[in-house]
């Protein structure tokens, strides 16, 4: 003989001799972090000779009605939620890509086949949703990160309630780095700079949010560029913080002195003489110099440009006497000896070496006009 009892006001069922209506949840309560998945574990029973036709779970207030995250009999449930137990004892439920708005109480119903053959399971299993933390420790105290300090990043959650059970791994600017709860950056340089994240081991997509390293150093490779067609000289320099002050110093004659103090130093166009520049490039941590450029001015142009003049214009009298001369040697050839005619050939030979040779000094004058130093 089988007695049931009905309790009206919550559609509760119970029978004597007979599996009993319930729902069982092994972890009341869960800590997740912001998106990784989760599932949260369910079973349930119910009397014998009941046939499960519809499976739903619930969300905070709407566990014993519409709208539910998931229903089996709906079309409209997000993707994100995904029904990973059956109808006959398990109902699972699985999260992907848990939100901050996924926290609260979750609750599985079911209806039978019967009239009032329905339960919910009304404790439910209630999800605290957290974050990722990384915190950062430096052995020197001074605010900013310089080159040569000593930095710990450690990856923590809430969800570890002290026990540090959680597996996390590095990854800088998306790259990976190590697995660890911390990551040890010992003697940094400019080349530690960059975005840090963690995640965890089991679920690379979940990603705390990013740390930023920025290791300040002073100026570094330092050099002047020159742009010959305005004359102006440009200084280049690496430096974090950006360099500050720009410095232009001038040798002339064993004797340095200021130029100016932009980063583009404009020359005048009618320097007098050869002149060395170098530049200074400064920020908080320190000056850095260029190597020297030398520049020649107006005066050694203007020698160029007459020493190419003069030569170009004794070429063209030698030409014009060489050609005089050779008529001059063919009208006489018989009536001269061949000795003398031998040495007034040797002698334009001799003239033309000459010139050539000018010319080509003059050349290379020019063409050396602008050197590094």
């Amino acid at each position: 003989v089988r007695f049931l009892i009905t309790f009206s006001d919550s559609k509760l069922y119970a029978c004597v001799l007979c599996s009993k209506w319930n729902v069982d949840y092994p972890q009341p309560h869960m800590c997740v972090v912001k998106g990784s998945s989760v599932v949260i574990l369910c079973s349930f029973s119910y009397p014998d000779k009941h046939v499960v036709q519809e499976v739903m779970w619930g969300h905070n207030k709407n566990i014993y009605e519409e709208p539910f995250i998931y229903h089996s009999g709906s079309n409209n449930s997000s993707s994100r939620f995904q029904y990973v137990g059956n109808k006959r004892n398990n109902c699972s439920l699985q999260i992907h890509q848990v939100e901050q708005g996924d926290k609260g109480k979750y609750a599985f119903r079911f209806i039978t086949n019967s009239t009032k053959g329905q339960w919910t399971g009304k404790s439910g299993s209630t999800l605290k949703i957290v974050d990722f933390n990384i915190s950062m420790t430096k052995l020197k105290r001074h605010e900013s990160i310089q080159e040569g300090d000593s930095v710990n990043l450690t990856c923590t959650d809430r969800c570890d309630a002290g026990n540090f059970s959680s597996v996390f791994t590095w990854f800088k600017n998306g790259e990976y780095l190590q697995d660890g709860r911390v990551l040890q950056l010992g003697n940094v340089s400019f080349t530690n700079s960059g975005n840090y994240t963690c995640s965890l081991k089991t679920s690379t997509g979940t990603t705390s949010g990013v740390l930023h390293v920025d290791v300040e150093y002073g100026p570094r490779n330092t050099s002047v560029s020159v742009t010959p067609s305005t004359e102006t000289l440009i200084c280049h320099s690496h430096a974090n913080p950006a360099v500050e002050n720009y410095t232009w110093f001038k040798i002339y004659n064993d004797h340095i002195s200021a130029a100016g103090h932009q980063r583009e130093l404009h020359l005048k166009k009618d320097f007098q003489g050869d002149h060395n520049y170098f530049c200074m490039a400064t920020n908080k941590y320190g000056s850095h110099s260029s190597s020297t450029v030398l520049l020649r001015g107006k005066g050694t142009t203007d020698q160029i440009a007459i020493c190419t003049s003069i030569a170009a214009l004794l070429i063209v009298v030698t030409v014009v006497a060489i050609r005089s001369k050779v008529m001059e040697i063919s009208s006489f050839r018989q009536c001269t000896k061949r000795t003398e005619s031998q040495e007034n050939e040797n002698e334009v030979n001799m003239q033309m070496a000459l010139l050539l040779s000018l010319l080509v000094v003059c050349s290379f004058l020019r063409l050396a006009h602008y050197e590094v130093a």
